[in-house]
Formats: C-alpha cells, sequence, structure tokens
C-alpha cells in the first residue's frame, strides 16, 4: 500500500543514527599506548582538530590528534553540512555589538574557510559530494520579514553580495528571502576522511578512544596525561573537543552553554527546488537536499532548544516530520540524528589562547551550529598563530575579550539558569521504582528512597545510575529521543549505561546495582 504523504502516521525512524556516519565511517585507530613526544598536541578529532593537524603535518610538523571517542563521532558527524557564511540573522547583531570593522573581519573569515573548503575539496577523490548552493534566509510572518530586511541592511552595509527576494523558490508560503550565490554543500565524513589519510601520509599520529585527564602540567614544554597514565609532552597543546577539556581559570563554563538539534532525512513528495534554506522565524527550519541510495532526499532540522532541557526529547523529531508532512508531504524517513553545539556570550567563537596567561596552551569552542566555516576559520587562525604568522583574525575571536554587552547580561542570564536547574534538580525525586519501568523506557526512578535513573533495555536488562552529573553537580534529565541522560547545567551527555557521551564531564555516572 503507498504511503499518504501527507498522513499523520508517524515513520520516525526508531534509533538516531547519522546518514555521514553510516555512509562513509571514519577511520578507527587505536589508543594511545605509550608515552609520546610531539610538536603540537591537538585534543579533540572533529573539523577544527583534523583540519589543524592536516595543516600542521602538512608543514613537516610532528603532530598528535587525540579524541576520547571515535574520531570525526561528535557534532562535525551529525551536522546539516552546509558550507555558508550566512549564519543565521548575524551580521545586524555583530554591527550592533561589534562595529562595522569588527563584523566585516567575521564576514572575511568565513568566506577565507569557505574558499579553502572548495579548493581542498577539489583535490580530495569524488570530490566529497560538493555542490555549489544558494543559500537562503526565508520569513513566514511579518516579524520575520521585518528582521530580514535588517540584516539585508547589514549586508549592505558590510558589502556581502547579497539579492533581496520577495519571490521565495519554496513550494509553501513565504514572505521573502535574502539570497547568497556562491555557497555550497557537501558530504562531511567524505572530505574529513580525506584529511584524515593525508594527516597519516604525512607521518601525523592519530588515536581514539583517549581520554585526557583534567589537568595539564604547564611549562615551557606541557605535558598530557591520559586517564590510562600515558603523557603526551609537547611544546604546545589544542583543546578543539567543543567543551575545553582543561579550564586553566578560564572558567569556560560560566562563559558557554550548549544547545542540541534536530535533524530528519526526508524523501519529499513534492519536487525540492534546491538550494540551502533557513527560516528567520521561531522555530528554526533548515533545508537542503541530500542524494540517500541514488534517490533525492531533504534534511530538515531545527527544533534547538538547551540541553537536558525541554520537552521529552523524541518530540523534537516529530515536530520535524509534522513541518515536513505540511510543507513537502513525507514518502518516508531514512534517518534522524541529533547535533550538540556551544554558544558563547556573544555568539563569537572562542579562538585562541586558553587565557591572557598562557602562550602554549590554546583553545576553540562556540561555534555556534555553523562549524563547518567557523572550525576551519579557527583552524587556518590557530596554525598561523603557533607558526608565529600574521592573522587579522585573532583579536576578534580571542578567549580573553569581553564586552559588558551582550557579554555581562548573558553571563547573568545564563548562570541564573544553571543555578535554577540545579536547585530544581537537587528537589525533584521519582515517583516509580526501577522495575516498574517498560521495555525500552527510561527515567527518573526511586531507589531507596533516593533519586536515580534507570533504562530497562528492550530484552528486559535494568541499567540503573546516580543521575549527579560528575562535572559540577547538577541532575541529569532523561533524553527518550538518544536514550541518553543529558545535563541541563553544562551540556554533559551519558548513555543509558552512565558513559561519557560528551564533555564537559570526564567521568561516567555512578554505577548503581539493584
Amino acid at each position: 500500500m503507498k504511503l499518504n504523504p501527507f498522513s499523520t502516521e508517524s515513520v520516525l525512524p526508531e534509533y538516531s543514527k547519522s546518514y555521514w556516519l553510516d555512509s562513509a565511517p571514519p577511520r578507527s585507530f587505536p589508543p594511545l599506548k605509550e608515552d609520546l613526544e610531539v610538536d603540537y598536541a591537538i585534543v579533540g578529532a572533529g573539523i577544527t582538530g583534523v583540519t589543524l593537524a592536516y595543516l600542521l603535518t602538512a608543514e613537516g610538523h610532528r603532530v598528535a590528534l587525540l579524541d576520547a571517542h571515535e574520531i570525526l563521532s561528535g557534532t562535525t558527524g551529525h551536522t546539516t553540512a552546509k558550507v555558508t557564511v550566512q549564519h543565521d540573522l548575524i551580521y545586524r547583531e555583530l554591527i550592533d555589538n561589534f562595529g562595522v570593522d569588527q563584523a566585516a573581519l567575521y564576514y572575511k573569515a568565513n568566506r577565507e574557510a569557505l574558499e579553502f573548503m572548495r579548493r581542498t575539496a577539489a583535490e580530495l577523490p569524488g570530490r566529497c559530494d560538493w555542490q555549489e548552493e544558494d543559500a537562503y534566509l526565508y520569513a513566514q510572518t511579518v516579524k520575520g520579514a521585518g528582521q530580514l530586511q535588517q540584516e539585508y541592511e547589514a549586508y549592505r552595509q558590510l558589502g556581502i553580495p547579497v539579492e533581496e527576494l520577495d519571490d521565495v523558490p519554496l513550494p509553501f508560503q513565504a514572505h521573502k528571502a535574502l539570497r547568497l550565490a556562491g555557497q555550497a554543500q557537501f558530504h562531511p565524513m567524505a572530505y574529513m576522511n580525506g584529511l584524515v589519510e593525508r594527516i597519516v601520509a604525512a607521518g601525523g599520529f592519530i588515536f581514539g578512544h583517549t581520554q585526557i585527564a583534567e589537568q595539564v602540567e604547564e611549562g615551557e614544554r606541557p605535558v598530557l596525561s591520559t586517564m590510562e597514565g600515558k603523557r603526551i609532552t609537547c611544546r604546545h597543546v589544542i583543546s578543539s573537543s567543543h567543551y575545553p577539556f582543561y579550564d586553566g581559570l578560564g572558567l569556560y563554563f560560566t562563559r558557554i552553554h550548549s544547545e542540541r538539534s534536530y535533524i530528519l532525512a526526508v524523501k519529499p513528495s513534492s519536487e525540492y527546488p534546491g538550494g540551502m534554506y533557513l527560516s528567520a522565524d521561531e522555530p528554526k527550519r533548515s533545508l537542503r537536499a541530500v542524494t540517500i541510495g541514488g534517490e533525492p532526499y531533504v534534511l530538515i532540522g531545527g527544533d534547538t532548544h538547551k540541553t537536558g532541557q525541554g520537552e521529552q526529547m523524541d518530540e523534537h523529531y516529530r515536530h520535524l516530520e509534522q513541518f515536513a508532512r505540511q510543507t513537502l508531504g513525507v514518502e518516508s524517513i531514512a534517518y534522524r540524528w541529533s547535533a550538540q553545539d556551544w554558544v558563547t556570550l556573544d555568539k563569537l567563537p572562542y579562538v585562541g589562547p586558553l587565557t591572557s596567561s598562557h602562550s602554549n596552551i590554546w583553545v576553540a569552542t562556540g561555534f555556534r551550529k555553523w562549524g563547518m566555516t567557523n572550525g576551519t576559520a579557527a583552524a587556518l587562525l590557530l596554525r598561523d598563530q603557533l607558526l608565529g604568522r600574521p592573522n587579522p583574525y585573532g583579536e576578534l575571536v580571542t578567549p580573553s575579550r569581553f564586552k559588558a554587552v551582550p557579554g555581562l547580561q548573558t553571563l547573568i542570564t545564563e548562570n541564573a539558569d544553571v543555578a535554577k536547574h540545579l536547585i530544581k534538580g537537587k528537589l525533584e525525586a521519582g515517583s516509580r521504582e526501577a522495575d516498574q519501568l517498560g521495555l525500552d523506557e527510561g527515567g527518573v526512578v526511586q531507589v531507596d528512597g533516593k533519586r536515580a535513573g534507570a533504562y530497562k533495555d528492550p530484552q528486559g536488562n535494568l541499567y540503573v545510575v546516580d543521575t549527579t552529573c560528575t562535572h559540577l553537580g547538577c541532575e541529569v534529565n532523561w533524553n527518550k529521543g538518544e536514550r541518553s541522560w543529558d545535563c541541563p547545567c553544562h551540556g554533559s551527555r551519558f548513555d543509558y549505561k552512565g558513559e561519557v557521551l560528551e564533555g564537559p564531564a570526564s567521568k561516567p555516572l555512578k554505577r548503581i546495582e539493584v
């Protein structure tokens, strides 16, 4: 029987899986098993870490790239893979907060990153499914159209070649759009896997499943230690692991927060016109085409929220499915997945020395969902800073900056939110016993009168954990959509067994025997 494309019956896949990782899985690397001495130790093998390792090894430097999990399995493997300088409604905000000159620098840094990626993709086998596409910001409401008008004026101030459209090429109604030509989309894992092979060929060291301890022996030659006691001595340490694995009194836990967003790979019943789209209105909706198994699909993303907060997480997938049915129609859904991104106080990335007193410990984080170009720009900047070369973008994104507007207001708001969820979690208690859970069900329960977290898998096996996050002691919440425990305070995530999925936590949740 043929599926009614506008039926309300859900066809969501049961489990989350990224198409990128499924179709081009990254090469697996063993953990570090002996002490090592290198020029540069890069912790975090996403787009920034891999690109930086590629740049440094290409110039003959001795580099170690380390990741606590499989390389490229984090946000880079779960992106929408748009390569664009059109980063939502950002340029009006940057001009208002930083001025025209600084906003222009942000645009130029990301434009250079796009051009670097375009050249690099052309050199890699298969060109990584690189496709030139126009990028559109579109509005469906009068409010959204007003925001687009302000953004259009910001583009004109900065000399960005944008076109204003009243007739938007979408199969549903939209009032207005801003079109930016010369952007692109690609297969991120095909691209990153190509860079990985070049790192290996140039003599770089890559280690997976190698967790670095939270302390660094600082000095002229810093020393990292793995959780298994192996030591890496180097000239420079670079943290590209989203949340810095080492804080160094930089107080990053007060200056960044994490957000989750969701993606469906939908086979539409109506023809998709091409192009990459993002709504100006809330909730955000992102669209781009992709070919899966020789068939045309559309990646529909959005429903952003702070990690560990909001409604039951699988509802976010249902919101996207409903949007797809109302706009494109749905024949089937091949994949669903989610991504985690970090946002700074002023929405500009933190790239540079960890603090103003550190000369050989570096950080790159806070790409705010635009990690393809921001992450690449960070690698290009760090390469120049490490090798003592001039680069005009260092001051713009230095982690040591602080502007009262919007930084102070955001700092107060964010940390009030942390305090609220810390207290709320301590007061909440489970109303059920662990054995009352159904199959494939998780949630907060009571064990010996105390709050705990439990998950019963489809085979009836029960996994019970202490819900106190091992980072700073907030209480984690159950994420039904991903079958994980998520911290609402600082974004740490743990699997149902309590093992760390994403930092800043470095230690697993305590297992409870029932």
